[in-house]
């Protein structure tokens, strides 16, 4: 565990370098990713590279469950806001498609081409394209710095639509980042370029949540200690309005491993997400 007050902040946010293997991982989750969007493909329920903006990185992909639709689950990626894109987590969305939910998963505009501020309107655009193609109800996920920007979607100042808003009937952050105030004293904040205001503005846990809309605050047990803070953090900051939280510190999980649940559909973590009961 990093001792508090924190004297490092480069390695109390540093992931890979506490995790076994941390280099197979993206390899890993590519194959893994490239593999499932050929299976669904191949019986017609994938739709890929959607364009919800103009931007060269606004485009998501959407996979249909083989049954009746039930509502759609937007999944938003991590990586610091500067790494990765929507084709390394596509075998995430096996979970939610077996219950019979869409699954929308949107790349975005990377830091430093993008603020973060900016980079959460692309979200809008993302959320508000997947409403429009799928009736029923919205389920948000997002994992790191994913989780950060699904849950600014539901606090703040308002950015989504009312009549989108109002279809948002649960979220899940994973190991989400809510306070971006202590990466500004790291390193990689030369590319994030977060400053006071911003971090006051996009910091969920600094803004009021706009609804009653249920959140599950979701970590591995084994992250960071400073992972397994921000999603406390959330919790404590928001329970004390009408918005129903869950906390869960899931055990023998790390920063990159946490999100397997997802692919699992009688997993915790995937029945939270959609609101079903353990």
């Amino acid at each position: 565990m990093s001792d508090y007050p924190i004297s490092d902040y480069d390695d109390a946010y540093a992931n890979g370098a506490h995790i076994a293997g941390a280099a197979d991982y993206p390899q890993r989750w590519a194959e893994q990713a490239a593999a499932f969007r050929e299976t669904r493909a191949a019986v017609g329920r994938a739709r890929i590279d959607l364009d919800y903006g103009a931007g060269a990185r606004q485009v998501l992909d959407l996979f249909l469950p083989d049954g009746a639709v039930k509502g759609i689950m937007v999944f938003v990626h991590g990586g610091y806001w500067k790494a990765f894109d929507k084709s390394f987590w596509s075998h995430l969305a096996a979970g939610p498609l077996a219950h019979g939910y869409a699954v929308a998963m949107p790349s975005y505009t990377l830091c430093p081409d993008a603020r973060l501020g900016e980079i959460a309107l692309e979200m809008v655009q993302a959320v508000s394209f997947a409403a429009r193609e799928i009736g029923g109800p919205i389920r948000l996920s997002g994992h790191s710095a994913g989780g950060h920007l699904v849950t600014r979607l539901i606090s703040g100042m308002p950015l989504l639509p009312a009549e989108v808003l109002e279809r948002v009937e649960g979220v899940t952050s994973i190991s989400g980042v809510h306070d971006l105030r202590p990466l500004m004293r790291t390193e990689m904040n030369d590319i994030l370029r977060i400053d006071a205001q911003e971090a006051q503005t996009e910091s969920p846990v600094l803004g009021q949540p706009l609804a009653a809309i249920p959140v599950t605050a979701w970590v591995g047990a084994e992250e960071r200690p400073e992972f397994v803070r921000q999603n406390r953090l959330l919790f404590e900051m928001w329970r004390g309005f009408q918005t129903p939280m869950t906390v869960i510190e899931e055990a023998g999980r790390h920063h990159f491993d946490v999100i397997d649940g997802l692919a699992d559909p009688d997993h915790d973590l995937c029945r939270a997400l959609l609101g079903l009961a353990s």
